[in-house]
């Protein structure tokens, strides 16, 4: 059971933003039937010249049924008023998760728009990259523990002038969160601490990471795990190999890295590591469609219609006429010419950043393509350079 207080628990969540459902009927005038949450975030998407541009996003957290009151649509109910605040709110056009269970985020319009590895490392291994080496050979790190009082402004600094593709960006208190050491959290292993890169006297990034102790057959055997690693290329570089070097330390376990992360190149390739785990990071959902898809960049033209089911936000249900230009820019329009691909409001998520390849969809059957080609002509006005990167958790 958890020993902190409720409001411990909360860190970050502003009060504002706190949901539950109301009891009715004969039930417990205690007990709320569900409870959601929604983190103020900031998450990179396409933008202008191949570049980045980093939008507001209503991060869903804390969604619970009580075990009495399931079965009875609260969960809908719940998610429904969550996509009705999120259109109400001027500049918010999305939301996004990550889901505990996967299964049930997809019936409510959730698209997996992004993909998380954990690579396991030995002690020791070496990371290849000559052409950043002189880079890297400049950065300087310095530790610090969490719980030190500028390490959540510092961490949140470096997260917004680093921001890769994909990754969401809280708000100062979300950071306090993520720096918050309770006592169940530990379990017997070592405080988190970060380790800040330094080049000309300022921040450029940080590995932020978590030891645990071990001994076997009286020789060192411990794990260390890789919560957070921020910079441009060299500097995550240098904070690997620093981290690849800790003492009593014999598994290193880089959690949250992107399916187009370097470190899988730098190690090696994947049979050079001790292992990967794959796992669904970020859910999208487009609550605005129209106003989602013109605030992100396009690669290519198109000129497409679609008939976009979403019966938890019947605003965007319908057809939709997209045309995006050369300068990268598009319109989004209702029109009622004939539709081009027909398909469900998920799959628009999960192309939205660029990284789920819409044609693959169509070829799986899961998107109807009415006119021949227009699943390939959306996709490639769609798709990014790079897949988008792994999400921290929220």
């Amino acid at each position: 059971m958890p020993t902190a207080s409720t409001e411990e628990q909360l860190l970050g969540l502003p009060v504002d933003q706190r949901f539950a459902a109301l009891p009715e009927g004969d039930v417990d005038p205690g007990t709320y039937p569900g409870i959601y949450g929604v983190f103020p975030l900031t998450l990179a998407i396409p933008g202008p010249e191949a570049g980045l541009r980093q939008v507001p996003c209503a991060g869903l957290t804390w969604v619970g049924v009580h075990p009495d009151h399931r079965r009875r649509g609260v969960l809908t109910a719940m998610l429904r008023h969550h996509f009705e605040q999120v259109h109400a709110q001027p500049g918010t056009h999305v939301s996004a998760l990550h889901a505990s269970e996967p299964a049930i985020y997809g019936r409510h319009g959730y698209g997996l728009a992004s993909l998380e590895l954990e690579v396991s490392l030995s002690r020791g291994t070496t990371l290849a990259a000559p052409g950043l080496d002189e880079a890297a050979a400049s950065v300087t790190t310095r530790m610090s523990t969490v719980t030190e009082p500028d390490v959540p402004a510092r961490m949140r600094e470096c997260d917004l002038a680093y921001a890769e593709l994909g990754a969401v960006v809280g708000e100062q208190g979300y950071y306090e969160r993520v720096c918050q050491q309770l006592p169940e959290s530990l379990r017997g292993r070592e405080p988190s601490r970060v380790l800040f890169a330094r080049r000309d006297g300022a921040d450029v990034g940080f590995v932020a990471f978590r030891r645990t102790d071990k001994w076997e057959h009286a020789r060192p055997n411990g794990t260390l795990e890789v919560w957070g690693l921020c910079g441009a290329p060299a500097t995550r570089l240098a904070l690997l190999r620093r981290v690849l070097d800790f003492d009593l330390v014999s598994t290193v376990k880089v959690r949250s890295v992107g399916a187009d992360d370097p470190l899988l190149l730098w190690a090696g390739g994947p049979r050079a590591t001790g292992g990967i785990q794959t796992y669904d990071s970020l859910w999208v959902r487009l609550v605005d469609l129209p106003e989602a898809l013109t605030e992100r960049a396009w690669s290519a033209t198109c000129d497409v219609v679609l008939d976009v089911a979403d019966r938890a936000a019947p605003w965007n249900e319908g057809r939709w006429r997209v045309r995006a230009d050369a300068s990268g820019s598009a319109t989004v329009e209702r029109t009622t010419d004939d539709a081009d691909l027909r398909l469900p409001v998920e799959l628009l998520g999960a192309a939205y950043l660029g990284g789920t390849n819409l044609l693959g969809l169509a070829h799986a059957g899961l998107v109807a393509e009415q006119r021949p080609g227009a699943a390939r002509e959306l996709w490639r006005a769609l798709r990014s350079d790079v897949t988008p990167t792994a999400a921290v958790g929220f």
